[in-house]
């Protein structure tokens, strides 16, 4: 297997407490460090460059602050632009333990996977010391982001240690992915509109000191937005303009019988109390028909769906080639264009 180059992504905002433990414990076989000081108040970036002496760390400054998913972005600008091969992504804050960095790095390498997430939910011991907010709230967003991102078989959809090909990477639109919360949901979804592979790692979860300063009830309906338009767009393009197939003419017919059915339902209930009679029996049997089948339609096609989750990872389509002879023209096609 040839080595691959790999770079780690840490984006810093008022982690001067944790960081320095979090880069001395790096593995060192990665190759290149980037520490992103996100317009810090408390200047993360200065206090990196002070007190480390690692010469693969390189600290790269925002003049405004960018969120998380702003401040991500450039470190995989910078890795796209070194040409490394795969960008782990640890927050400098000392709750996500670099020690587990080969566990992300190794489906990537094996050509197993695209792109890599943790899991804090796969062992039951490793969600006791969790908030019971957090736990319900992920659970709910875990089904939610299934449903817009496609991807049935993972957990833990806000966790933020990933690791990603560069293959992935190099496709990804980055100034159209969100840069604050809604960072890992839109990456998932920008995945999956690329067909990439996701895989999930196990791991455990700490909260220490950990202050968050998400508002749930301030975000939850721009959240519910963003995941509604989201998984419309999935569906448009994976269903309407991607491919048009079985899947498609069971979401179609679903949403027709369900409509005709509502319409035959309400308009006898309409008749029934304007002139105060029961319907029939047949009436509320035929009424209801149609539902019952948008209903079986709609439940194909979600199967259908769970069943279309990526399965070949984009780095065996579009990876770089070793062999420096493969790109070489022959002297046939040479000597027939001259």
């Amino acid at each position: 297997m040839t080595k691959m180059c790999v770079a780690v992504a840490i984006p810093c905002f008022k982690v001067t407490r944790h960081v320095m433990a979090v880069l001395d414990a790096i593995p060192v076989s990665v190759d290149r460090i980037y520490a992103v000081d996100d317009a810090c108040p408390d200047g993360s970036g200065a206090f990196i460059k002070a007190h480390c002496i690692d010469p693969r760390v390189q600290v790269i400054f925002h003049d405004e602050n960018q969120g998380v998913g702003g401040a991500i972005a450039t470190a995989y600008r910078q890795a796209i632009k070194d040409d490394v091969d795969i960008v782990v992504k640890i927050d400098g804050d000392g709750q996500m333990d670099p020690r587990l960095l080969p566990f992300f790095v190794r489906p990537i390498m094996l050509g197993l996977a695209d792109y890599t997430k943790g899991n804090r939910f796969f062992c039951l011991e490793s969600v006791v010391g969790m908030p019971f907010v957090r736990l319900f709230g992920n659970a709910a967003l875990s089904f939610l982001t299934k449903l817009t991102c496609g991807y049935w078989r993972i957990m833990d959809p806000t966790n933020g240690y990933t690791a990603i090909h560069i293959s992935a990477l190099r496709e990804l639109p980055l100034e159209k992915i969100e840069k604050r919360y809604f960072f890992e949901s839109d990456m998932l979804f920008r995945l999956n509109t690329l067909r990439a592979v996701v895989c999930d790692v196990p791991m455990d979860s700490v909260y220490a000191d950990e202050q968050s300063g998400l508002k749930i009830k301030q975000v939850l309906p721009e959240f519910t937005r963003k995941h509604l338009s989201r998984l419309w767009r999935r569906y448009v393009y994976n269903y309407l303009v991607r491919d048009f197939n079985v899947g498609t003419l069971y979401s179609i017919f679903g949403m027709l019988f369900l409509f005709a059915g509502g319409v035959f339902l309400s308009w006898p209930w309409i008749e029934c109390i304007c002139h105060k009679t029961p319907a029939t029996s047949g009436t509320v049997m035929l009424s209801a028909l149609p539902i019952m089948v948008g209903i079986q339609f709609l439940v194909a096609f979600l199967h259908y769906d769970v069943s279309s989750v990526p399965t070949e990872p984009l780095s065996r389509l579009l990876g770089r080639i070793d062999d420096p002879d493969f790109l070489t023209v022959s002297p046939a096609v040479k000597e027939n264009d001259a």
